[in-house]
């Protein structure tokens, strides 16, 4: 007994780092990963770019990575960084794949401390939950790719459901970089201007992935993928 409980304590510490870490970056992080702090440090970066552009590169990755795996504040700050200092290519590959490599790993992290048993727990009660659980798993990729596509889920919050339900790594991970890629290229394009953002005193439009001319076609991808779900009972008929 004394076994089995150190075993789900070590399974569990992983989980208890993400928790301790994202606490402690909403309250200590916040300033320093900020869209303004970008502004002030946009020198620096850019003369560190310059001079060591493949250490830039693996600096960058690995801090996006951290920020997503921890649940640090300043994703969508480090998405524009990436664009910013590396354009949209590779910029935007550093970025969704980081995100994704960050995704994989709190993904992990979550199932190890809590999925296993959370999932036996939800699969023994009937109800309303275990129903929403099933109908996923029945349509999994599609209801992945639909979720990550369209932004209503905190791309925290959609890392965990898939977690709780026990859905494979392998297709969580491709899943997640086809799903953010649309929304990560578009970031990474707003990120890629921002030296004429700073040159005028402004900040960037982080909402434009919400206006029609973007949002309406990652409505159109999401439909798109939801296509077989949504066709489904008509072809029982």
């Amino acid at each position: 007994m004394q076994v089995s409980a150190k075993s789900r304590l070590r399974r569990q510490v992983p989980l208890l780092i993400v928790v301790l870490a994202a606490v402690t970056g909403a309250v200590l992080l916040r300033d320093h990963l900020s869209f303004e702090a970008l502004r002030a440090n946009r020198e620096a970066l850019l003369a560190f770019r310059d001079s060591h552009y493949l250490w830039a590169a693996l600096v960058f990755v690995l801090t996006y990575v951290g920020i997503v795996a921890l649940s640090l504040p300043g994703a969508t700050v480090a998405t524009l960084t990436g664009g910013f200092l590396f354009g949209l290519f590779p910029g935007g590959l550093f970025n969704v794949g980081a995100a994704t490599v960050g995704a994989v790993l709190i993904f992990l992290a979550v199932r190890s401390g809590l999925g296993d048993g959370l999932r036996a727990r939800i699969d023994a009660r009937d109800g309303a939950v275990k129903r929403i659980s099933d109908g996923i798993r029945r349509n999994e990729v599609p209801v992945l790719i639909g979720m990550r596509l369209v932004p209503v889920l905190p791309f925290f919050i959609a890392n965990l459901l898939p977690a709780f339900i026990g859905v494979a790594t392998v297709r969580f991970a491709w899943t997640t970089f086809v799903g953010i890629l649309p929304g990560g290229l578009v970031y990474t394009w707003v990120g890629a201007g921002l030296g004429e953002v700073f040159a005028r005193g402004e900040t960037p439009n982080l909402g434009i992935i919400f206006e029609p001319h973007i949002l309406g076609p990652l409505l159109g991808l999401a439909a798109l993928a939801l296509l077989p779900v949504i066709l489904r009972p008509f072809a029982k008929v």
